[in-house]
């Protein structure tokens, strides 16, 4: 696709990716309520890549029989949607939604340090370093407001909780590798294709470790609740269709640290949601971190939308360097 004459289509993307996930921790936590985490994971996936891959069936489009393709979908499918989103899944169950969207926000870090092969580009424009630590520095402020809340979630065990810490951020490392796997190794499928087979196998392998942990003992689909079916329903066509295409397209087109600043923004948009849909409060140390955030992810970007003159750039800089020199503090939290 010639992003030249279609630049519209990547801030488009970036909202599905921005809005939509952020949405989807709070979806699981509905779907959570009736499917055990890896089944949810599995109807999910599975359900999204059959719809997908049948239109284009229908429309004789293409064909699927190529096993290279499964092959480097498949890997891509597994460590991005399996590991990465199936591990949260599971780790909604001992934290909450918003916990959730912040315990995995350290993806751009991991995507710079992982991805090697672009390190000069990262490093050559000082603000992308510049937002991301600034909006490392929010999502710890914004950490901290979110644990002085209370939350019936937080009365489980300790121990449970930290390991649901430690599988969350495994969660995010699984998902860099992933895309950048999937940056590196493209298969030469229609993107719609290629995300179809991606789901399946995904939702294949959740299944296959639900059996292996016996989540399919005692389970009956003729008992889940009205909630965790709209959860469900919302993780189909939104979170796995419209903003998984929307963020393997960007991957193409953008740098992946760029694209990954969605777990910056994820925390923001979960938290309202919680406040709008389950009736869950925002206090005001959680709004002064989410107001840092943005002020990171618009550094990261500002210079690939926005062409600066030097004096801007000089006044950018100085307004970082009063901004860093106010938030000392809060960097040794």
């Amino acid at each position: 696709m010639n992003t030249s004459k279609n630049k519209w289509l990547i801030p488009v993307a970036f909202t599905n990716i921005y809005v939509i996930w952020g949405i989807t921790f709070l979806a699981i936590s509905f779907g959570l309520k009736g499917f055990p985490p890896f089944i949810l994971s599995g109807f999910r996936f599975f359900t999204a890549g059959i719809l997908i891959l049948g239109y284009l069936l229908f429309k004789k489009r293409e064909k699927a029989n190529s096993f290279a393709n499964w092959k480097k979908n498949g890997i891509t499918g597994i460590l991005i949607l399996t590991g990465g989103t199936g591990l949260v899944a599971w780790g909604e169950q001992y934290v909450t939604a918003s916990e959730a969207a912040i315990a995995i926000a350290t993806g751009p870090f991991w995507f710079i340090a992982i991805d090697k092969k672009n390190w000069k580009y990262y490093f050559s424009d000082k603000f992308i370093p510049i937002g991301l630590v600034i909006g490392f520095i929010g999502l710890i402020l914004f950490l901290n407001g979110s644990i002085s809340s209370h939350s019936p979630i937080t009365t489980t065990n300790s121990t449970l909780r930290i390991t649901a810490f430690i599988v969350l951020a495994l969660s995010s490392v699984a998902w860099v590798l992933g895309s950048l796997y999937s940056k590196k190794n493209p298969a030469n499928h229609s993107t719609f294709m290629n995300i179809a087979q991606q789901l399946i196998v995904a939702g294949i392998a959740s299944f296959t470790i639900a059996a292996f942990r016996n989540e399919w003992t005692g389970f009956s689909i003729t008992k889940v609740p009205l909630p965790a079916w709209s959860g469900l329903l919302f993780l189909v066509v939104f979170g796995s269709i419209i903003a998984y295409l929307s963020y393997i397209w960007l991957l193409s087109v953008k740098p992946a640290a760029l694209v990954s600043t969605h777990t910056y923004i994820n925390p923001i948009v979960t938290v309202i949601a919680g406040w709008i849909i389950a009736n869950q409060t925002i206090n005001g140390n959680q709004l002064y971190g989410l107001s840092i955030i943005l002020i990171g992810v618009l550094l990261t970007n500002v210079t690939k939308y926005v062409r600066l003159s030097k004096r801007s750039k000089v006044k950018i800089r100085r307004v970082v360097r009063h901004f860093n020199k106010i938030n000392k503090p809060y960097q040794a939290i």
